[in-house]
């Protein structure tokens, strides 16, 4: 059965390799694709379901290449003592959290973003989780909230030492098995990484064996990488290199892999990660409120180094970071005209290319045979809006307007602001109040 919906009137900007702003122009998507983008005059059929998009701009649904799932219940919590440094954020706070998450959290914590996905235009999240006391079987809950809400993500679990031997052999069997599944069903709305924490709570022994297992199952990596100082310092004290260079030794840098954060990489460690082709994904406002610095995206994007954008779950508004990643790097660079184009590539260029690096499907643009994601925002622009000026509007004016439909692989998600998927969100908000409150107990 042929499943058709036709997108008309509105302002389509299809970004992609060859952006175009495009007017009296329609959208078809086909079982699940973009079949056809044409003068709306030449759309004369009937279709299984047309949208009226007028006042709207029509664009790709965003996809965000670095996220925590995990963090959501900790919203409001005030049992953390202040902390003076990076290190102490992750003491005193994750990883105090992530040791007495439970199964149901895990789900919840995800349901509850992914929703809120639905409400911003973010259709696609590459997560990285963490749940030491409840491991095995955390990528398949999470997976199932990805399901129900019909969005699509890739899901790793952060192997690390600081628990122990134990907790890491079952990170490194969580990692494999949930990575064989993903490779086994070959889903487009499911893919997996192999997730490493950081290089500071790794040892040598550890790093081998993920790095072997990964390359067993032909897999890529996602590790946080020089997010602070501290990092760095703790590798030259205790291994003699710096973060990236220890990560090439164990053969964990490469196509596949997401070096998340890159604040504090040198010039050496930056024409590694590009001669390996390893992803960089920048997370600027996390990066300001843990007080770590401002990665220096200008430069690694001048390398040829991919540099894509992602949240740390900070938010699940892609163009809000992308605003707070412009504002970042022209105070990094003391110049506020620099980084304009290496930021809003990063959110918009870049993502896509990093997901074309997974997905089998072109994700990211509006462009025939690419997959069916589309959001719908309010926009009625006050200047020329073209090929020249879309990436000022989306920045300065797109940005401020809220996201109307939502729809993935040609399903309607969302349709004027009303979900259109079977989750009522005021009754998983509900349980995870009641979970927050036992889980804040416990921490």
């Amino acid at each position: 059965m042929t499943n058709t919906l036709l997108i008309k009137n509105g302002i389509i900007i299809t970004l992609g390799e060859d952006p175009k702003v495009l007017y009296n122009h329609s959208v078809l998507i086909e079982n699940g694709l973009i079949k056809k983008i044409a003068p709306a005059i030449e759309f004369k059929e009937m279709y299984d379901k047309e949208i009226d998009a007028k006042g709207k701009v029509v664009l790709p649904g965003f996809i965000n290449a670095h996220m925590h799932f995990y963090s959501t219940l900790v919203r409001g919590l005030g049992k953390a003592k202040p902390s003076g440094n990076f290190v102490e954020v992750l003491e005193n706070l994750w990883w105090r959290l992530d040791k007495v998450l439970t199964p149901e959290d895990n789900y919840y914590s995800a349901l509850i973003m992914l929703v809120n996905g639905i409400r911003r235009g973010t259709t696609t999240f590459i997560d990285h989780h963490a749940s030491p006391m409840a491991i095995t079987g955390s990528l398949q809950q999470i997976a199932k909230a990805v399901k129900e809400t019909g969005l699509r993500a890739s899901l790793c679990y952060e192997l690390s030492d600081r628990d122990g031997e134990a907790i890491a052999e079952e990170g490194l069997k969580e990692n494999y098995e949930f990575v064989k599944y993903t490779q086994k069903n070959n889903d487009e709305f499911l893919k997996a990484l192999f997730g490493l924490h950081a290089s500071f709570t790794l040892s040598d022994k550890t790093l081998d064996k993920a790095s072997n297992i990964g390359k067993e199952i032909n897999t890529g990596f996602h590790i946080h990488v020089a997010e602070s100082e501290s990092d760095e310092e703790y590798n030259v004290k205790n291994y003699g290199m710096r973060v990236v260079e220890r990560l090439n030794k164990f053969g964990i840098l490469g196509k596949k892999t997401i070096a998340a954060h890159c604040v504090h990489v040198n010039e050496n460690e930056m024409d590694l990660l590009k001669d390996t082709g390893t992803i960089v994904v920048h997370n600027p406002q996390s990066n300001l409120n843990n007080a770590v610095g401002i990665a220096d995206v200008v430069k690694m994007a001048d390398k040829g180094i991919l540099v894509g954008l992602g949240t740390d779950a900070m938010t699940v508004n892609m163009i809000e970071e992308v605003r707070v990643a412009m504002w970042a790097q022209h105070f990094k660079q003391n110049n506020p005209n620099a980084g304009f184009m290496e930021i809003a590539s990063a959110l918009f260029f870049n993502n896509a290319k990093i997901a074309d690096r997974y997905w089998n499907t072109p994700l990211g643009k509006i462009e025939e045979g690419a997959a069916g994601d589309i959001v719908l925002i309010d926009y009625n622009p006050p200047t020329p809006l073209d090929e020249s000026t879309f990436l000022g509007h989306l920045i300065f004016g797109i940005s401020q307007s809220d996201t109307d439909t939502t729809i993935v692989n040609g399903k309607v998600l969302m349709e004027n602001r009303i979900l259109k998927i079977d989750i009522d969100e005021a009754e998983i908000a509900g349980r995870a109040r009641e979970l927050t409150k036992a889980l804040w107990n416990r921490f």
